[in-house]
């Protein structure tokens, strides 16, 4: 076992690094970076797409990259917003690490984007320890997952930034109890701003945009109890204390 979480560490370590230096070029081009994750199914790719095609209404340069095992059909879909949008295959890999989003960004991120969407792969446990050297951390859930998904990935939710609520049109018809469900966000990462939205009416979209916008724009985000370090460094730009990660991630992680 402390074999296998030395090695774990290494990597995440390693991924550290090139978190720093990925954070180090987008804010040379003036690109905020955000990185978006939830489980498979909670309607991410439908909510993006409505996200880039809302910001280019609003004039902003925007670009999204997104991440799957297989298939591009999430970029094709992502690309009838008329938004710059580039795929990564990870080839197995259940999660988007910081150097190989670098590699496909580096040769290809159009001049004057300032906002970068990137899609992680569809997983609330793997992507949760790695920093994409991002500016603003989302986690979605939809309300056909069930109210309890932020006790059950607690580091995923707990080291959110904002949390997105996505079907909210469906949430009477299949009984989502958004009482427990803030409460259980409430326990994980207090004071976090949840937003609800529906990419089928519209609802919270322009809400939330402009949320991300703000933050793009040099608004503090919300600084999650558990990303804070032993040395009071805050997450935004820096990377999560890896010890509240491994804690968060459950006991298969302790040495």
């Amino acid at each position: 076992m402390c074999r296998s979480v030395d090695l774990h560490r290494a990597v995440l370590a390693r991924n550290d690094e090139n978190a720093t230096a990925l954070r180090r070029y987008l804010d040379r081009h003036g690109t905020a970076a955000v990185n978006l994750m939830s489980s498979p199914g909670s309607g991410k790719t439908e909510l993006l797409e409505l996200l880039l095609t809302r910001a280019r209404a609003r004039g902003t340069e925007v670009a999204a990259v997104t991440a799957d095992l297989a298939t591009e059909n999430d970029a094709r879909r992502l690309a009838r917003s008329r938004a710059p949008v580039q795929q990564i295959l990870t080839d197995g890999l259940c999660h988007l690490e910081a150097g190989m989003l670098q590699e496909r960004l580096e040769p290809w991120l159009p001049d004057g984007v300032r906002l970068l969407f990137v899609e992680n792969v569809g997983n609330l446990v793997c992507p949760a320890s790695y920093d994409l050297g991002e500016t603003l951390r989302i986690v979605l859930v939809s309300v056909t997952e069930g109210e309890d998904k932020p006790l059950k990935y607690p580091a995923a939710f707990g080291l959110a930034q904002v949390v997105v609520v996505t079907k909210s049109d469906l949430a009477d018809a299949v009984g989502f109890d958004r009482e427990a469900f803030l409460g259980g966000v409430r326990q994980v990462n207090p004071g976090v701003p949840v937003i609800e939205t529906s990419a089928r009416t519209g609802a919270g979209v322009d809400d939330l945009l402009t949320h991300v916008m703000a933050c793009a724009g040099g608004r503090p985000a919300h600084e999650p109890v558990l990303a804070r370090r032993h040395d009071g460094h805050p997450h935004h730009h820096e990377r999560p204390h890896r010890a509240a990660v491994d804690a968060a991630a459950g006991p298969g992680l302790s040495p």
